[in-house]
């Protein structure tokens, strides 16, 4: 039985409004993308901006065999003291769990707390990333053992890391995010990034797309209206139709094995 330690990246307040809709939060995401896999998994899971327990967890991160951040509405760039928060509750984790496996928001957390930088991107993923392309050093990383060297993948951000931590190594790219996935150690300490989301359906995707269509659309002004919020559904459907579940979550299969 190995032991986990779920990071929640969103605020309580977001997970309760995804809940109201019947949306999934990442933490539930994650659990059932990892049982898939395992039923020998045991997880805690903590929420470094709303918890009131985060010593009682800080104590024991040392136990943990591996950890796993999830996504976020946040940008870390905000600088609120809910972030603030998450980026010192990573600077202990990244002292003492040895295996963190970061994703999209944990991603860009971890290589904030490590020294790097990430930036509002000029460009966004809104339900799906297109041609992610696995580089020679991501060829040879055990994060895509058995990855198809281009593929697409369930994503949503806005944001996106310009500057990686000391001795990082980027491992893939595309058109839109420079540094897709990224590996680095530090303090002994393991870290495995990735920009976009293996751990969460396509059809999750549409329901977020849904959930935040109004602020996609006077807010972040990524679409112009609704009836092009609906043609960008569309591609994403038509991505479920051709898509492997085992082929979308090799990340996190070769993260799982590579625990001791």
């Amino acid at each position: 039985m190995k032991n986990i330690l779920i990071v929640e990246g969103n605020l309580r307040e977001e997970n309760e409004n995804f809940s109201k809709v019947g949306i999934q939060t990442h933490t539930e995401s994650l659990k059932d993308s990892l049982n898939y896999f395992t039923d020998e998994l045991k997880f805690d899971v903590v929420n470094p901006s709303s918890d009131q327990n985060i010593q009682f967890i800080s104590d024991k991160l040392q136990n943990y065999d591996g950890l796993i951040w999830g996504g976020s509405s946040l940008n870390i760039y905000n600088d609120t003291p809910e972030i603030r928060k998450q980026i010192e509750f990573m600077k202990d984790c990244q002292k003492k769990v040895k295996k963190i496996l970061a994703i999209c928001w944990g991603m860009q957390v971890a290589v904030t707390a490590a020294g790097g930088q990430v930036k509002k991107a000029n460009n966004s993923h809104i339900g799906i990333a297109n041609e992610i392309q696995v580089n020679e050093k991501g060829i040879n990383h055990p994060l895509y053992k058995n990855k198809d060297k281009k593929f697409n993948s369930p994503a949503f951000n806005f944001d996106e890391v310009v500057r990686l931590p000391d001795k990082a190594v980027c491992l893939a790219s595309n058109r839109i995010n420079k540094i897709q996935s990224l590996y680095f150690e530090i303090n002994k300490t393991k870290v495995w990034g990735l920009q976009y989301h293996p751990e969460i359906t396509y059809e999750k995707m549409i329901s977020l797309i849904q959930f935040r269509k109004d602020r996609l659309i006077e807010n972040r002004k990524v679409f112009k209206d609704e009836e092009e919020v609906n043609k960008h559904i569309s591609t994403i459907k038509k991505e479920i139709a051709v898509a492997s579940k085992d082929k979308r979550m090799v990340e996190l299969k070769n993260w799982l094995g590579q625990l001791n």
